[in-house]
């Protein structure tokens, strides 16, 4: 999954305890909420140092349509009612997208590849879940769908017992998070780009039986 593409909850809309109508998102909910994501992360630092600026938006929707369609067979994609706010969270020991998924994000990724390969970040905890991605269409924000959304993914997430684990490269980011449950675990700094935050959150006791 793209690294670092999280969005701080209150650049979502972020508001405690606004009720939103979530849902598990179904494959022909895909296509609008690779525009939706396309348009969270249209000025986002980490995408636009990763993606070439020639047909930049063309290129985006299409990586986070090949990266949703890879969440909803590995993991959970959780889209709001309208499709104007997603989530998609990877489970431990997914396996990497398929090989012509691969090649196609090699495509687009087009001469900004080289330099994405060679950006070292921390191993993710082989045992975490991975908060891969979190975006409210910009119209939408400010109604609670961020804030919503990422409740109810670490819900099923405490649900499993697991620990979580996220990347941004948005420093505002960083406090937000950690209001969540998730503390910074390494900071990296990518040769002229983004500063990339890694951060999880230990699990969660539920009271299970």
């Amino acid at each position: 999954m793209n690294a670092a593409a999280v969005r701080a909850p209150d650049e979502l809309g972020y508001r405690a305890g606004v009720p939103n109508s979530l849902r598990d998102a179904r494959p022909a909910d895909l296509p609008a909420a690779a525009h939706t994501l396309a348009t969270a992360f249209d000025d986002y630092s980490w995408t636009r140092w990763s993606i070439p600026e020639d047909h930049h938006a063309e290129r985006l929707e299409e990586l986070q349509s090949i990266y949703l369609e890879h969440a909803l067979s590995s993991g959970i994609v959780l889209v709001s009612e309208h499709l104007d706010g997603v989530a998609a969270l990877l489970r431990p020991h997914s396996p990497a997208p398929a090989d012509a998924a691969q090649a196609r994000i090699a495509d687009l990724l087009g001469d900004r590849l080289d330099v994405f390969l060679a950006a070292e970040l921390p191993p993710r905890p082989t045992e975490a879940w991975e908060l891969a991605t979190l975006g409210v269409r910009p119209s939408a924000r400010g109604r609670g769908l961020g804030s919503a959304l990422l409740a109810e993914g670490l819900r099923r997430v405490d649900a499993a017992g697991g620990s979580c684990t996220l990347e941004t490269s948005d420093p505002r980011n960083v406090e937000l998070y950690s209001r969540h449950g998730f503390s910074v675990t390494a900071t990296t700094r990518i040769p002229d780009g983004p500063v990339v935050h890694s951060m999880l959150r230990a699990p969660v006791e539920t009271g299970r039986p």
